[in-house]
């Protein structure tokens, strides 16, 4: 009988490793998993309930408010800031970091996320995610948690992964020591470990971006493109773009290739593009880089880069191996 793992036991086996673990990042986890499962849930019957559509409220990115990213971004900070292991959050949602109330536990972990990426396609029935990442705090413990708590290199991140709301639901995430994949079975309510140490081709299949923005980008970012497009000595790469970072970034990982998002000169107050590099980049630099891919801006290793603000946006450039190296070569040889 072929042998099942449960996300819990798992996580308790890394735990048992580990001769510092306490278990509490481990409870962070568990409670971060029952919030997803609450958010798979609302997500699988969005066609049947009032959560479509717009609240009418502008985010702090200047974004209308989809309900369901509302109801997401309010279950994680309803989950999280009870489980004790949390000195603070912050949310592609909101503006500011997001304190522990005093009424509840302050811990040593410090979560950051994006309650739901790709969420203006769920109209659509396309894949859609939630995003999170883990750092340990760096001020004495306590409540008096300040920016530079969040404010970390990806580098330093504890954990980071995304959950992955498609045809199944899954769960895809690493501690530093190799990508694990599961599968939620809703027939036992369990993550299940379907796609064990993950690893990405080092050359990929496909690329992955909005070429509707060719006219804003510049001639090294053409030429990047173009590359995947017409590469040298092989047969062109295939075009595969949904628009949801997660679904995007998901395929690739299993199949081989590279997501971009460039910088572009529409807009004078975004001139690095659109992705958040705490919620976004960075998370998935550190699962791709497990995995044994490459994330750039097109210069840095996303994970290198100090983030000066908590909403700082970054081109990104992540992949296969030889194909983000392709990419910063083209960049370096345009100096």
């Amino acid at each position: 009988m072929q042998r099942i793992t449960t996300v819990t036991e798992h996580l308790l086996f890394l735990q048992k490793e580990s001769p510092m673990a306490t278990g509490r990042f481990t409870h962070l986890l568990n409670e971060l998993i029952l919030a997803a499962k609450i958010i798979s849930r609302e997500v699988n019957k969005a066609g049947l309930v009032d959560i479509l559509g717009f609240t009418g409220e502008i985010n702090v990115q200047g974004e209308e408010v989809v309900k369901l990213d509302e109801f997401a971004n309010r279950i994680l900070i309803h989950r999280m800031e009870r489980a004790g292991v949390l000195c603070a959050m912050a949310s592609e949602e909101n503006a500011d970091l997001i304190e522990i109330p005093p009424a509840f536990p302050s811990g040593d972990y410090v979560l950051i996320f994006d309650p739901l990426d790709g969420s203006s396609n769920v109209d659509s029935n396309v894949s859609i995610g939630t995003i999170f990442s883990i750092y340990r705090r760096k001020s004495p413990p306590g409540r008096n948690v300040n920016l530079g708590d969040l404010l970390q290199k990806g580098a330093e991140q504890v954990a980071a992964g995304y959950f992955i709301y498609g045809s199944s639901t899954m769960m895809v995430y690493t501690t530093g020591h190799g990508v694990h994949g599961f599968t939620l079975d809703p027939s036992v309510g369990e993550f299940l470990l379907s796609h064990p140490a993950i690893k990405i081709p080092p050359a990929g299949k496909f690329y992955s971006v909005n070429e509707s923005y060719w006219p804003y980008w510049d001639e090294t970012t053409r030429k990047a493109v173009s590359y995947f497009k017409n590469p040298e000595n092989k047969s062109p790469y295939n075009l595969r773009y949904i628009g949801s970072l997660v679904a995007d970034f998901h395929r690739n990982l299993l199949a081989g290739g590279i997501f971009m998002y460039p910088a572009d000169l529409r807009d004078p107050k975004k001139p690095s593009g659109k992705l958040r590099l705490m919620c976004e980049a960075a998370p998935l630099a550190m699962v791709v880089e497990q995995a044994g891919g490459m994330a750039t801006d097109g210069k840095r290793r996303i994970l290198d880069i100090d983030p000066q603000e908590l909403h700082q946006r970054v081109p990104l450039f992540i992949g296969s191996k030889k194909d983000v190296e392709k990419v910063m070569e083209i960049y370096k040889a345009a100096k």
